[in-house]
Order: C-alpha cells, then structure tokens, then sequence
C-alpha cells in the first residue's frame, strides 16, 4: 500500500483512568517521530475537540511535559460522553468531522476510549470509507471495567485492580482493631462486569480481604446475602463484603436505591448509594456496627498504585496503534493476547475488527465464580495477578506527585 501522508487527531473518551495517558503518550510520541504524519492534534473533549474545532498541537508541547503523560492520571485532552447518531438517519456530525478533516489534512484518527468510544470510532471509520475520504481510523482500548470484547484485557484495569485490593487489605487492618466487631459493605465499580470487584479477590488469596464477593455475572438475592452476612459475623466477630455497583435481583432491577437517579449521555444509568442501602440491610438484620464505603472516582484516579505492567502495556497500545495505522492498517482496535515465555505472563498486541469490538461486553466467566455466586475462584486469581505486577517510579515534587502540565496550544 502507497504511503499515506498528513496529520493525525487524537482523542480520548468515556471515563478516566490512571493509565490512559500512558496510551495517549504511545499514541503521540510515536505520530510525532512519524515520517508519514505531518502533524499531531489532541483533541479537546474527545469527539466534541474535533465537532467544535478546538484541536491542540501537540507538537508545541514540552517534550519531557509530555513524557510524564506516562504517570498522570485522568485524561490529559480532556474527555467526554457523546454518542454519534446513525450516520443513515443523522449524518450532520459526520459531515462536520468531515470538514474539519480536510481543513487540517487529517489521515490518521486515534479514540482512546471503552466500548461507547469504539462505537464512536467504528462509526468514523465507517463514513469516511462511504464518502470516500481515505483515513485510517484506529480504537486504543481503555476501560477500568475491563468489559472490552476480544481483548485479553484492558489497558487501566490493572491498576484500578490493584487499588482496590490494596484498599480492601488495608481496610480489613482497620476495621479489626476495636473488640466489637464491624462489617464493611465495600461498593466497587462495574455496572455489567463484575472484572472490578473480583480484583478484591486478590485481597482475600493473600489472606486479608472480603468474605464475600457479589459481581453482576449473578443474580442476588438479598435473604441469602443477610443470610451469609450473619453467619460470618457470629463466626468471626467482623465480616467484609466486596459489592459490584451494578449487582441486580433475577428480575434484572439494580439493587442500587438510586438506579434511577440519572443517566449518562449514552443511557446508561449511574449508579451509586448501593453500600449504604446494603449496609442499612445488613444493621437492621445483625444490628452489628456496619460501615458503607464507596470507593467511588478513586479506584480509576489512583495513579500512586498503579501497576508498571499496565503502565507499559497502555504506551504499547497507543505505539502499536500508529504503527499499524502508518503501514496501512485502518478500522481496528488493538487488543491484547496473553501468553507465556519461560513460564513467565507475556502481552502481546493484537488487532480487532472494530464492528466485532463496538457496543459488545466481556463477562466475567461463571465458572470463575463460585457456585452461590458470593466469590471467586482461582482462575479469576491467576488471571488478574500478573496484570497488577510492577512499581512504577513515579515522579515527585517535594514528595507529592508531579503531573504532566500541557500548554495546550490551539491548532490555527
């Protein structure tokens, strides 16, 4: 395939976490030292950067700024929750992604995002083949939820994992000290995967976390979960629990009181109060000491615990990202195939159909799960263990973290 010159748009979408700027990082250090892209743009908000025009040049950025993307959390360009219509029954966002593509020459896009951002991305890609405009369009995966379809896991995961099963051990320290006894209702991230919660998992095989684990792979049943509850309670004198956000009854209703409180640009709903509606459950049943945590933004923000594998694979993936793109390779996500070397975990990138990837979820395997569906198994351990592995060197500025800084200058 001929060379395709021109510039590339950046974006970043959906929720943040403490690695996406890692992959953002990939993506743009690797487009800079690109023969075949002649300028790299961040854009602000994600899609919105590109619909409202506000396009910063990434090129005017202090290199060694841009390096500590490496270990800043949250997203550096900005992100945002914005679905695109079908193109067939609304094509005005295509048509102004359009002209602002060819006002600045742009043949390379990146969406750094989860299963909305590649939807997002897919849709793209999809016009510009229609209307015959040649640009190559790739996804970075990026979801804590680790929900991706295809992929082994997700760039972010890793770390959001290891925060919370840090926390889950430290919070099992705390909550042991007094000679009564408490139970703690720890509410974790994930809506229909339970890949968030089962990371507390990693708490209790190292001896020091929940006694139960509820993901939303399983249909709850409050009598049983009082039941559970009680039981360890009279047996140990204290209990934890782990609590996906999005657990529901078999009839498919969250049992979140606030369900319904709102919804995200895309629908889904937010979910939130869950620990505090369990642990009101819980002190009306055992009248035990009962504390509600939500771990809530912090789980995907924590960058002091990120892992360095996850930091490592999320530049790979914004570097395999433009690689691929650069030699001719458009309408693809890149994955990530686990496998082995010397018996050691080895990632290895890999690229999917963004049609396959858009809008689809990965589950939690059951048999993951234990049979009352209050745990998890080895095979959940084995997985997500090595992802977790590593300590970065983080930067310090007088023992505090020392972020990036972007002059974020606009694009003329």
């Amino acid at each position: 395939m001929s060379e395709l010159k021109g510039a590339c748009i950046l974006g970043q979408s959906g929720g943040p976490t403490s690695v996406i700027n890692a992959s953002a990082y990939g993506v743009i250090a690797t487009a800079l030292k690109s023969s075949s892209i002649t300028a790299v743009y961040g854009a602000e908000h994600g899609i919105k950067g590109v619909l409202n025009d506000r396009l910063f040049d990434m090129s005017k950025e202090d290199p060694g700024e841009l390096e500590l993307l490496k270990y800043t959390p949250s997203s550096a360009l900005g992100s945002c929750r914005y679905k695109m219509a079908d193109p067939d029954v609304d094509d005005t966002d295509y048509k102004r992604i359009l002209e602002i593509f060819k006002k600045y020459d742009v043949r390379y896009f990146f969406y750094n995002g989860g299963n909305d951002s590649m939807d997002t991305c897919n849709k793209i890609s999809k016009y510009m083949q229609k209307v015959g405009y040649e640009c190559r369009v790739m996804g970075v995966p990026k979801t804590i939820d680790n929900d991706l379809y295809g992929t082994d896991h997700c760039p972010g995961y890793a770390s959001a994992a290891k925060y919370i099963a840090t926390s889950c051990m430290e919070v099992y320290q705390d909550a042991r000290v007094y000679d009564t006894g408490m139970v703690c209702v720890i509410e974790i991230m994930g809506r229909h995967a339970g890949w968030l919660a089962g990371a507390a998992g990693l708490a209790t095989a190292y001896g020091a976390g929940p006694d139960l684990i509820y993901l939303p792979e399983t249909d709850f049943n409050m009598d049983e979960f009082l039941a559970d509850v009680d039981r360890i309670y009279k047996e140990k004198g204290n209990c934890m629990v782990a609590v996906s956000e999005g657990i529901h009854y078999a009839d498919g209703t969250f049992v979140s009181e606030a369900k319904t409180s709102s919804t995200d640009g895309f629908g889904h709903a937010q979910l939130g109060g869950l620990a505090a509606t369990l642990a009101a459950a819980v002190k009306e049943k055992t009248g035990a000491k009962v504390r509600g945590i939500e771990l809530s933004l912090l789980q995907r923000c924590g960058a002091h615990l990120a892992s360095e594998t996850d930091i490592e694979e999320s530049f790979m993936s914004g570097k395999a990202a433009v690689e691929n793109a650069v030699n001719g390779i458009s309408d693809k996500m890149v994955g990530f195939v686990r496998t082995e070397r010397d018996g050691r975990y080895v990632c290895k990138t890999e690229l999917l159909n963004l049609t396959d990837v858009a809008n689809a979820e990965k589950k939690v395997p059951r048999e993951w799960i234990n049979e009352r569906g209050n745990g998890v198994e080895k095979p959940f351990i084995d997985y997500a263990l090595p992802l977790i592995q590593g300590e970065p060197k983080l930067p310090k500025q007088d023992s505090l973290p020392r972020f990036a800084k972007l002059k974020k200058v606009l694009a003329k």
